[in-house]
């Protein structure tokens, strides 16, 4: 039965139209096709040994005072081939690198005076270009993640430093067998050289020739 509202005629009029829209079947290609891009950041040969979001801090000589350097994740990061170990930090929205050096026998951690979430450390960092020596410090949002960071940052320092103390002791150790390998060699040509015994020149046939012809002189 229809409806004798006019306006509600109208609104089912549309109702049924809309429902009955037709398909074209056209396919509408997009204006700028993009390519996939492969992304590398430089950690693709490393293991993460530690990773947590902190604030880092930089401290400015000539100002002297605390600059932020940015928010982000702090790596610790292992290379599969070489051991070496480098702390990474990256801002999080820019991704830009604010902290880059590797993690030496050296290093020392120190707890931030008046704040046990933070950490201060010396190091030669890279992240801008070229090698400067940086004092840096850290603040994590608890005091179990500044421990565990200061602990594994040490835990790291003290291993290469017996790994490199023992290298020393290899070399040496090396240095030294062959030391008494080259001073047995010399004392062993020494020896032959005064022990080999001493030969007669062979007389020539000039000299033999000669001989006869005196011993045969003498008997006429």
């Amino acid at each position: 039965m229809e409806s004798a509202d006019p306006e509600r005629r109208d609104e089912e009029a549309g109702a049924v139209a809309g429902g009955e829209e037709e398909d074209t079947g056209a396919q509408i290609a997009p204006i700028i096709r993009l390519e996939e891009v492969a992304v590398t950041t430089g950690e693709e040969e490393e293991d993460a040994l530690l990773d947590l979001k902190a604030k880092l801090y930089r401290f400015d000589k000539e100002g002297n005072q605390w600059k932020e350097r940015g928010t982000g994740n702090v790596k610790l990061l292992k290379h599969k081939e070489t051991g070496k170990v480098r702390l990474v930090m990256r801002q999080a929205k820019t991704l830009k690198i604010c902290a880059n050096h590797l993690v030496l026998p050296s290093i020392k951690m120190q707890e931030h005076v008046g704040n046990d979430k933070s950490c201060v450390w010396h190091a030669s960092d890279f992240s801008d270009g070229e090698l400067k020596e940086e004092m840096f410090c850290i603040r994590f949002g608890s005091v179990d993640n500044c421990k565990k960071f200061k602990e594994t940052v040490e835990g790291i320092a003290e291993s290469l430093g017996k790994n490199e103390e023992r290298e020393n002791k290899d070399v040496s150790a090396t240095a030294g067998l062959v030391e008494k390998l080259s001073v047995g060699e010399r004392t062993s040509d020494v020896a032959n050289s005064a022990s080999a015994p001493e030969t007669a020149e062979p007389a020539s046939t000039a000299d033999v020739s000669k001989d006869e012809t005196e011993a045969k002189e003498r008997t006429d």
